[in-house]
Protein backbone atom coordinates (compact mmCIF):
# COMPACT_ATOMS: atom_id res chain seq x y z
CA UNK A 1 0.00 0.00 0.00
CA UNK A 2 1.15 3.30 -1.08
CA UNK A 3 -0.21 7.04 0.45
CA UNK A 4 0.54 9.86 -1.21
CA UNK A 5 1.99 13.24 1.37
CA UNK A 6 -0.14 15.75 1.98
CA UNK A 7 2.99 18.46 1.47
CA UNK A 8 4.14 16.82 -2.25
CA UNK A 9 2.09 14.65 -5.03
CA UNK A 10 4.81 12.02 -4.09
CA UNK A 11 3.67 9.01 -3.33
CA UNK A 12 5.27 6.91 -0.86
CA UNK A 13 5.42 3.37 0.42
CA UNK A 14 3.32 2.34 3.37
CA UNK A 15 5.70 1.14 6.05
CA UNK A 16 4.55 -1.83 8.44
CA UNK A 17 5.47 -0.50 11.94
CA UNK A 18 7.33 2.31 10.71
CA UNK A 19 8.45 3.71 14.25
CA UNK A 20 11.52 1.70 15.38
CA UNK A 21 13.66 1.73 18.37
CA UNK A 22 17.16 1.03 17.27
CA UNK A 23 20.00 1.43 19.91
CA UNK A 24 17.96 3.47 22.32
CA UNK A 25 17.08 5.89 19.54
CA UNK A 26 13.76 6.44 17.76
CA UNK A 27 13.07 6.42 14.36
CA UNK A 28 9.96 7.28 12.24
CA UNK A 29 11.02 5.97 8.91
CA UNK A 30 7.40 7.58 7.95
CA UNK A 31 9.49 10.62 8.05
CA UNK A 32 12.89 10.07 8.91
CA UNK A 33 15.86 8.89 6.49
CA UNK A 34 18.74 7.56 8.37
CA UNK A 35 22.41 7.65 7.88
CA UNK A 36 24.66 4.91 7.88
CA UNK A 37 28.20 5.62 7.83
CA UNK A 38 31.03 2.93 6.86
CA UNK A 39 34.20 1.82 9.01
CA UNK A 40 35.77 -1.29 7.60
CA UNK A 41 38.72 -2.78 9.29
CA UNK A 42 39.87 -4.75 6.61
CA UNK A 43 43.07 -4.36 4.78
CA UNK A 44 41.50 -4.68 1.28
CA UNK A 45 38.03 -2.82 1.54
CA UNK A 46 36.61 -1.68 -1.61
CA UNK A 47 36.63 2.16 -1.47
CA UNK A 48 39.24 2.95 1.65
CA UNK A 49 41.98 0.40 0.55
CA UNK A 50 42.52 -0.50 4.14
CA UNK A 51 42.65 3.34 5.03
CA UNK A 52 40.63 2.41 8.63
CA UNK A 53 42.12 -0.86 9.08
CA UNK A 54 43.96 -0.24 12.23
CA UNK A 55 41.85 0.02 15.04
CA UNK A 56 42.64 3.41 16.13
CA UNK A 57 41.43 5.06 12.84
CA UNK A 58 38.45 3.12 12.12
CA UNK A 59 37.70 4.71 16.14
CA UNK A 60 38.66 7.88 14.51
CA UNK A 61 36.45 7.47 11.45
CA UNK A 62 33.77 6.48 13.42
CA UNK A 63 33.53 9.11 15.73
CA UNK A 64 34.22 11.68 12.67
CA UNK A 65 31.50 10.53 10.89
CA UNK A 66 29.40 10.72 14.05
CA UNK A 67 30.20 14.06 14.25
CA UNK A 68 29.11 14.71 11.09
CA UNK A 69 25.61 13.74 11.52
CA UNK A 70 25.76 9.83 11.25
CA UNK A 71 23.06 7.99 12.81
CA UNK A 72 24.82 4.72 12.22
CA UNK A 73 27.85 3.51 12.04
CA UNK A 74 28.22 -0.22 9.95
CA UNK A 75 31.75 -2.07 11.13
CA UNK A 76 33.14 -4.80 8.89
CA UNK A 77 35.80 -6.86 9.00
CA UNK A 78 35.08 -8.80 5.81
CA UNK A 79 34.34 -7.56 1.93
CA UNK A 80 31.85 -8.52 0.18
CA UNK A 81 33.56 -9.13 -2.54
CA UNK A 82 35.24 -12.85 -3.66
CA UNK A 83 38.60 -13.74 -1.94
CA UNK A 84 40.17 -15.93 0.73
CA UNK A 85 37.97 -16.99 3.86
CA UNK A 86 38.74 -14.07 6.89
CA UNK A 87 38.70 -16.68 9.78
CA UNK A 88 35.82 -16.01 12.07
CA UNK A 89 37.80 -15.10 14.90
CA UNK A 90 39.99 -12.65 13.19
CA UNK A 91 36.51 -11.27 11.94
CA UNK A 92 35.72 -11.05 15.45
CA UNK A 93 39.20 -9.57 16.55
CA UNK A 94 38.36 -6.63 13.82
CA UNK A 95 34.74 -5.76 14.74
CA UNK A 96 34.50 -6.55 18.39
CA UNK A 97 36.94 -3.54 19.48
CA UNK A 98 35.18 -0.86 17.60
CA UNK A 99 31.66 -1.66 18.91
CA UNK A 100 33.07 -1.53 22.20
CA UNK A 101 34.72 1.75 21.85
CA UNK A 102 31.25 3.14 20.32
CA UNK A 103 29.10 1.94 23.06
CA UNK A 104 27.32 4.96 25.09
CA UNK A 105 28.48 7.28 22.02
CA UNK A 106 24.33 7.64 21.33
CA UNK A 107 24.72 6.35 17.70
CA UNK A 108 23.21 2.98 16.22
CA UNK A 109 26.32 0.33 15.78
CA UNK A 110 25.41 -1.90 13.49
CA UNK A 111 27.80 -4.27 11.95
CA UNK A 112 28.53 -6.22 8.66
CA UNK A 113 29.20 -9.88 8.76
CA UNK A 114 27.19 -12.95 7.32
CA UNK A 115 28.64 -15.52 10.25
CA UNK A 116 26.24 -16.21 12.90
CA UNK A 117 29.34 -16.45 15.83
CA UNK A 118 30.24 -13.29 14.43
CA UNK A 119 26.70 -11.56 14.77
CA UNK A 120 26.84 -13.03 18.06
CA UNK A 121 29.81 -11.97 19.88
CA UNK A 122 28.98 -8.37 18.52
CA UNK A 123 25.81 -8.43 19.92
CA UNK A 124 27.38 -8.96 22.93
CA UNK A 125 29.61 -6.25 22.94
CA UNK A 126 26.79 -3.95 21.82
CA UNK A 127 26.25 -3.88 18.36
CA UNK A 128 22.02 -3.04 17.78
CA UNK A 129 21.93 -4.14 14.10
CA UNK A 130 23.37 -7.28 12.19
CA UNK A 131 23.65 -6.59 8.54
CA UNK A 132 23.40 -10.03 6.68
CA UNK A 133 24.61 -9.02 2.97
CA UNK A 134 24.19 -12.78 2.10
CA UNK A 135 20.30 -12.35 3.29
CA UNK A 136 20.40 -15.14 5.77
CA UNK A 137 21.95 -17.54 3.61
CA UNK A 138 22.97 -19.25 7.04
CA UNK A 139 19.70 -19.94 8.43
CA UNK A 140 21.25 -19.67 12.06
CA UNK A 141 21.64 -16.04 12.07
CA UNK A 142 18.31 -15.11 12.54
CA UNK A 143 18.37 -17.59 15.43
CA UNK A 144 21.29 -15.33 16.61
CA UNK A 145 19.40 -12.32 16.23
CA UNK A 146 16.32 -13.30 17.68
CA UNK A 147 17.65 -14.62 20.61
CA UNK A 148 18.62 -10.85 21.25
CA UNK A 149 17.38 -7.33 20.41
CA UNK A 150 19.05 -6.84 17.49
CA UNK A 151 17.62 -5.70 14.45
CA UNK A 152 18.18 -7.63 10.96
CA UNK A 153 18.66 -6.26 8.05
CA UNK A 154 18.58 -8.76 5.03
CA UNK A 155 20.39 -7.99 1.55
CA UNK A 156 19.58 -10.00 -1.94
CA UNK A 157 22.36 -11.60 -3.02
CA UNK A 158 23.08 -14.54 -5.25
CA UNK A 159 26.45 -16.45 -5.03
CA UNK A 160 27.74 -18.44 -1.72
CA UNK A 161 29.69 -15.81 0.09
CA UNK A 162 32.70 -14.41 -0.90
CA UNK A 163 32.23 -16.76 -3.92
CA UNK A 164 31.62 -14.97 -7.87
CA UNK A 165 28.87 -14.99 -9.65
CA UNK A 166 29.70 -14.01 -13.21
CA UNK A 167 27.23 -12.58 -15.96
CA UNK A 168 24.16 -12.77 -13.64
CA UNK A 169 20.92 -12.96 -15.16
CA UNK A 170 17.31 -12.28 -13.65
CA UNK A 171 13.74 -12.95 -15.75
CA UNK A 172 13.03 -9.38 -14.08
CA UNK A 173 15.66 -8.09 -11.69
CA UNK A 174 13.43 -6.04 -9.33
CA UNK A 175 10.52 -8.95 -9.68
CA UNK A 176 13.31 -11.15 -8.59
CA UNK A 177 15.08 -9.37 -5.99
CA UNK A 178 11.22 -8.87 -4.18
CA UNK A 179 10.81 -12.58 -4.31
CA UNK A 180 13.81 -13.40 -2.70
CA UNK A 181 13.28 -10.74 -0.04
CA UNK A 182 10.28 -11.90 1.14
CA UNK A 183 11.18 -15.59 1.00
CA UNK A 184 14.25 -14.60 3.36
CA UNK A 185 11.95 -13.07 5.44
CA UNK A 186 10.08 -15.46 5.67
CA UNK A 187 12.49 -17.62 6.71
CA UNK A 188 13.93 -14.93 9.51
CA UNK A 189 10.62 -14.67 10.69
CA UNK A 190 9.52 -18.48 10.80
CA UNK A 191 12.81 -18.63 12.94
CA UNK A 192 11.74 -16.19 15.63
CA UNK A 193 12.91 -12.85 14.39
CA UNK A 194 10.19 -10.03 14.77
CA UNK A 195 8.54 -8.70 11.59
CA UNK A 196 9.31 -4.85 13.37
CA UNK A 197 13.10 -5.94 13.70
CA UNK A 198 13.71 -6.39 9.85
CA UNK A 199 15.06 -4.45 7.34
CA UNK A 200 15.84 -5.09 3.65
CA UNK A 201 17.80 -4.44 1.56
CA UNK A 202 17.87 -4.67 -2.63
CA UNK A 203 21.72 -5.15 -2.79
CA UNK A 204 22.83 -2.62 -5.64
CA UNK A 205 25.88 -4.14 -7.51
CA UNK A 206 25.62 -7.44 -5.42
CA UNK A 207 25.69 -10.34 -8.10
CA UNK A 208 24.71 -7.54 -10.43
CA UNK A 209 25.40 -5.83 -13.07
CA UNK A 210 25.55 -1.89 -13.55
CA UNK A 211 22.14 -2.50 -15.66
CA UNK A 212 20.94 -4.44 -12.71
CA UNK A 213 21.65 -2.02 -10.25
CA UNK A 214 20.24 0.94 -12.68
CA UNK A 215 16.86 -0.57 -12.39
CA UNK A 216 16.71 -1.34 -9.01
CA UNK A 217 17.27 2.39 -8.75
CA UNK A 218 14.44 3.27 -11.36
CA UNK A 219 12.40 1.10 -9.70
CA UNK A 220 12.79 1.30 -6.42
CA UNK A 221 9.79 2.02 -5.06
CA UNK A 222 8.50 -2.03 -5.81
CA UNK A 223 10.87 -2.84 -3.59
CA UNK A 224 9.70 -0.43 -0.96
CA UNK A 225 6.26 -1.27 -1.03
CA UNK A 226 7.11 -4.54 0.04
CA UNK A 227 6.07 -2.76 3.40
CA UNK A 228 9.81 -2.93 5.36
CA UNK A 229 12.16 -0.38 5.78
CA UNK A 230 14.51 -0.48 3.06
CA UNK A 231 18.30 0.51 3.32
CA UNK A 232 20.28 1.27 0.06
CA UNK A 233 24.04 0.70 -0.19
CA UNK A 234 25.11 2.66 -3.10
CA UNK A 235 27.54 4.64 -2.48
CA UNK A 236 30.85 4.95 -4.56
CA UNK A 237 29.43 1.37 -6.14
CA UNK A 238 30.41 0.58 -9.85
CA UNK A 239 27.33 1.12 -11.05
CA UNK A 240 27.74 4.70 -10.58
CA UNK A 241 31.33 4.75 -11.87
CA UNK A 242 30.18 2.78 -14.84
CA UNK A 243 27.17 4.56 -15.65
CA UNK A 244 29.77 8.36 -15.23
CA UNK A 245 32.87 7.10 -16.50
CA UNK A 246 34.53 7.73 -12.67
CA UNK A 247 36.99 6.10 -10.44
CA UNK A 248 36.55 5.45 -6.81
CA UNK A 249 37.45 8.59 -5.94
CA UNK A 250 35.21 10.77 -8.01
CA UNK A 251 31.65 9.04 -7.84
CA UNK A 252 30.38 11.36 -4.50
CA UNK A 253 27.96 13.37 -7.00
CA UNK A 254 26.36 10.18 -8.72
CA UNK A 255 26.40 8.37 -5.31
CA UNK A 256 24.11 11.24 -3.80
CA UNK A 257 21.95 11.68 -7.21
CA UNK A 258 21.40 7.85 -6.79
CA UNK A 259 21.30 7.86 -3.01
CA UNK A 260 18.13 10.97 -3.61
CA UNK A 261 16.71 8.92 -6.05
CA UNK A 262 15.78 6.03 -4.16
CA UNK A 263 14.80 8.19 -1.06
CA UNK A 264 12.10 9.74 -3.14
CA UNK A 265 10.49 6.70 -3.55
CA UNK A 266 11.23 5.32 0.20
CA UNK A 267 14.24 4.55 1.04
CA UNK A 268 14.45 5.05 4.24
CA UNK A 269 18.35 3.96 5.63
CA UNK A 270 21.48 5.09 3.16
CA UNK A 271 24.97 3.42 3.42
CA UNK A 272 27.12 6.30 2.75
CA UNK A 273 30.72 6.82 2.75
CA UNK A 274 30.94 10.74 2.32
CA UNK A 275 28.99 11.01 5.44
CA UNK A 276 28.50 15.25 5.54
CA UNK A 277 27.83 15.23 2.18
CA UNK A 278 25.30 12.44 2.74
CA UNK A 279 23.99 14.12 5.67
CA UNK A 280 23.00 17.23 3.83
CA UNK A 281 21.42 15.95 1.08
CA UNK A 282 19.44 13.87 2.84
CA UNK A 283 18.30 16.71 5.45
CA UNK A 284 17.34 18.60 2.01
CA UNK A 285 15.20 16.00 0.93
CA UNK A 286 13.32 15.33 4.02
CA UNK A 287 12.86 19.17 4.03
CA UNK A 288 11.91 19.51 0.51
CA UNK A 289 9.22 16.42 1.38
CA UNK A 290 8.04 17.97 4.37
CA UNK A 291 9.24 15.76 7.05
CA UNK A 292 11.47 18.53 8.69
CA UNK A 293 11.41 22.43 9.32
CA UNK A 294 14.18 24.37 7.93
CA UNK A 295 16.91 25.24 10.24
CA UNK A 296 15.99 28.42 10.45
CA UNK A 297 13.99 31.20 7.96
CA UNK A 298 15.35 34.59 7.14
CA UNK A 299 15.33 35.23 3.51
CA UNK A 300 12.17 37.84 2.35
CA UNK A 301 11.02 37.90 5.88
CA UNK A 302 9.90 41.10 6.77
Amino acid sequence: MNRTTPETALTLPQIDAPRRVIGGRTFNFDREVAVMAIVNRTPDSFYDQGATFALDASVVAAHRAIADGADWIDIGGAKFAPGPAVPIEQEIDRVVPVVEALRGSGVVISVDTFHPAVAAASIAAGAHVINDTTGVHDPAMADIVADSDATLVITHSLAAPRRPHPAPHYDDVVADVSEFLLARVDRAMGRGVLRERIIIDPGHDLNKTTRHSLELTRRLGEITALGLPTLVAVSNKDFVGESLDRPRGERVEGSLAAMTVCILQGARIVRMHNVRAAVDAVRMTEAILGFREPAYERHNLA
